[in-house]
């Protein structure tokens, strides 16, 4: 006899749809980051929600059309592929442990020689993105990136925004000073200019939330990418950049995000966030408006009415 079993993502689709129209009605959509001109003009009206299933459904909600800057959220990738190349090695160049301060302080880098606290800072995303660089040129170095994006998404029309990678270029020079401290300690391998020429490339992919969602469901998936049947990487690493995430992927407002929403998540200035149901789903958010520690006001704001109305939470119902 033939039993029916409900899917985790029944009703999901109301669910969206019920937070898009609130967060439609929202007034305080926090500011788009000011320090990077490409991305302070984007109309902060915009919203828009994707959940991808491991059962390879995606349902989706708002402006899911419009592509945007993943900025930091691209630092999972980047940690992904860096450990696929290099392995635990990488370990000894950046550590593990949330940082309590902004995402671009140099206070904590001082105080520990220029060894990054964690891979999701910036100091630890440029410590991630000479890694990966290796001595090759920087064109190579990005266009792995994208391949490799590409290849989860499994969509070859994913690309690099020029026009903020140029923006982030010309006032990056907070970012500047990181690699050039930790260059003074030994701790980047290559030129300056060409590792912050792959970290800003990469932070300036443009993805729509429903390639973001499709994206991060390898983390979801125990390793596996559902949509291709394809292995990306082992369980354990999977529950282990799972974890960081959790721990670390919103800088000094991580607390407030596992306290609020309970599930593992990366942000980025541009307004995305990406979560993770382990065994269930890949969310990803997108709301430019950002709170006072530059995470998606409403993103996050969307993201908690979710776990709240599915039960989803890495620490039970």
């Amino acid at each position: 006899m033939n039993i029916h079993r409900s899917s985790e993502l029944d009703g999901i689709q109301d669910i969206l749809d019920e937070i898009a129209a609130a967060m439609a009605s929202r007034t305080d959509r926090g500011k788009a980051a000011g320090y990077i001109p490409e991305l302070a003009c984007v109309d902060t009206g915009q919203f828009a929600i994707a959940v991808a299933g491991v059962d390879g459904q995606v349902f989706c909600g708002g402006d899911v059309g419009t592509p945007f800057s993943i900025q930091s959220v691209s630092k999972v990738f980047t940690l992904t592929l860096a450990l696929g190349k290099l392995g635990d090695t990488i370990w000894s160049r950046v550590g593990r442990e949330p940082s309590g301060n902004a995402f671009n302080s140099i206070m904590q880098l001082e105080h520990e020689k220029g060894r990054p606290r964690n891979p999701f800072i910036n100091a630890g995303a440029i410590t991630v993105a000479d890694l990966i660089l290796a001595g090759h040129a920087p064109r190579e170095a990005i266009g792995e990136i994208i391949r490799f994006v590409r290849f989860l998404a499994d969509d070859e029309t994913i690309a690099i925004d020029e026009k903020v990678a140029r923006s982030e270029l010309d006032h990056g020079d907070r970012n500047a000073s990181l690699a050039h401290f930790m260059r003074s300690f030994g701790r980047l391998d290559n030129p300056v200019d060409h590792v912050l020429g792959v970290y800003f490339h990469h932070c300036a992919l443009a993805m729509t939330c429903r390639q973001l969602a499709v994206s991060g469901l390898y983390l979801a998936a125990g390793g596996m990418n559902p949509m291709t049947g394809t292995r990306v990487i082992s369980a354990e690493r999977a529950r282990r950049i799972n974890a960081l995430m959790l721990t670390c992927g919103h800088y000094d407002g991580s607390g407030e995000f596992a306290y609020r929403v309970g599930l593992p998540g990366k942000s980025g200035v541009g307004g995305a966030i990406l979560a993770v149901a382990p065994g269930k789903a890949a969310i990803a958010v997108w709301s430019p408006g950002l709170d006072p520690v530059g995470n998606s006001k409403l993103g996050a704001e969307a993201l908690e009415m979710l776990a709240q109305r599915t039960g989803w939470s890495v620490f039970g119902a």
